[in-house]
């Protein structure tokens, strides 16, 4: 593997490490800022955890956008800048509403990394290393939840300011990578896509000199000679990707794995652990989190995107069941930390490794961002709307009922994984466009 293709997938894969912080950081702090405010479960659950996530939809419905527009390099440093002022603006917030329009704005950056940085990642890479250097971007991600749920832990107890040090953390990070990400170039097949074939020579000389360039140009050139000026993902040329990513970000969230991360320690605590417990199990699941992660990422060019899948699905359907038994039958709280931790594992080497190394591989140069956002849009719209009601939903049909659906969700997973998603691994680019779309457009 090219070391500097290695570094410039790292540099933007960290802004899955922001993401991973920012969206779980305020596991530790959202029931101090409910105390704090007074807030109603219905109004914490919309407004202070709530806006984060509306605010990721909004970034990954729009993050297709700047991304096709202004290109790959250029978001992700926009993205930095937002994660920087978010933190900032949220640790001196003195009321529940200012707090949730800065907390918005790391929203906009968190929807917006989901759509900018795989591209990016996927249109720099060879195709035998495509699923393990997308994948550094999940690390990073589950990284960064690991270290949220340190720094909470470590923050928790110096005082009724404390999740102020919490949320405002984040900025010292976010600073660094914005910095770095003004040292990567702009993606070459961004710049095929605008018919800039000169300087997308040129990154590929400078990234890849032993690469088949001139191989690479011709694919692309006769790629663009299939396309219809103005297309969009929703012709029905495209169906078939869409589809593929419309199921693939629908299961992701309806296995509950947001709104298990952001009510970490709630959930246990409901699971009969007192909360320094709860808190410091957190950090056990972010572990086990990174470990998985990282082993299927070890896998994904290896075994390929689909077993990876078949494993998770039958992890998540045996952990939900058990789950959701221990709340229906009283079990101890430890059995419910373990098959939380067996839950966490099969997310982590199914799902977690997948989702963005897939939909990044599955639609052409030319639309990836739109598709990527699409992508991005059904998973961040989903997990808006399903952390939010979890408070409620605890407190209405109990958190039993709500871990059964979700064990019947991935069963239905399991069937779309056997029937309909196809393999991609070890395939270029071009190579997928021309298997996933029609040659000819209806």
């Amino acid at each position: 593997m090219d070391k500097k293709i290695l570094r410039f997938s790292i540099t933007a894969a960290l802004a899955g490490f922001l993401f991973g912080f920012d969206t779980v950081v305020i596991s530790g702090a959202e029931k101090s800022l409910q105390a704090l405010w007074q807030s109603s479960d219905s109004f914490h659950g919309i407004v202070v955890i709530g806006m984060a996530l509306w605010g990721t939809v909004a970034g990954a419905l729009l993050g297709g956008i700047p991304t096709n527009k202004i290109g790959r390099k250029k978001t992700l440093i926009w993205i930095g800048a937002f994660y920087t002022i978010s933190a900032l603006g949220s640790a001196f917030a003195n009321d529940p509403v200012t707090f949730a329009v800065f907390r918005f704005i790391g929203g906009l950056g968190v929807g917006a990394s989901t759509v900018a940085a795989p591209s990016y990642i996927s249109e720099i890479a060879p195709a035998k290393d495509r699923g393990k250097l997308v994948g550094l971007y999940q690390f990073n991600i589950v990284f960064g939840i690991l270290i949220a749920f340190f720094s909470n832990y470590l923050l928790s107890g110096i005082g009724e300011n404390a999740w102020r040090w919490m949320v405002g953390v984040e900025a010292i990070p976010a600073a660094i990578y914005t910095l770095m990400t003004f040292g990567i170039p702009k993606s070459p097949r961004w710049l095929l896509s605008k018919s800039r074939f000169e300087e997308a020579r040129e990154v590929l000389i400078s990234i890849n000199p032993k690469g088949d360039i001139d191989q690479l140009l011709d694919d692309v050139k006769a790629e663009n000679l299939n396309t219809i000026p103005g297309e969009n993902i929703f012709i029905r040329k495209y169906r078939f990707p869409l589809m593929l990513a419309f199921l693939l970000a629908f299961f992701n969230q309806f296995s509950g794995i947001n709104a298990f991360l952001y009510y970490a320690p709630r959930i246990l605590e409901e699971a009969g652990l007192g909360a320094s417990t709860a808190l410091l199990s957190s950090i056990g699941i972010g572990v086990t989190n990174m470990v998985f992660t990282l082993l299927g990422i070890y896998l994904i060019d290896r075994m390929g995107r689909k077993q990876l899948m078949y494993i998770g699905s039958a992890g998540y359907i045996v952990s939900l069941t058990l789950v959701a038994c221990a709340f229906f039958f009283d079990w101890e709280g430890m059995a419910v930390v373990i098959f939380l931790f067996v839950f966490i594992a099969a997310h982590a080497i199914g799902q977690g490794s997948v989702i963005w190394v897939f939909i990044s591989e599955i639609f052409p140069n030319h639309l990836r961002s739109y598709g990527q956002s699409f992508g991005s849009s059904v998973h961040w719209v989903l997990a808006a709307i399903i952390p939010s009601s979890i408070p409620f939903l605890f407190g209405s049909i109990g958190p039993g009922i709500v871990f059964s659906i979700f064990a019947f969700m991935m069963v239905l997973q399991l069937l779309f994984v056997i029937f309909m998603m196809p393999e991609t691994k070890g395939l270029s680019l071009e190579e997928l466009s021309r298997k996933l779309s029609p040659q000819k457009a209806p």
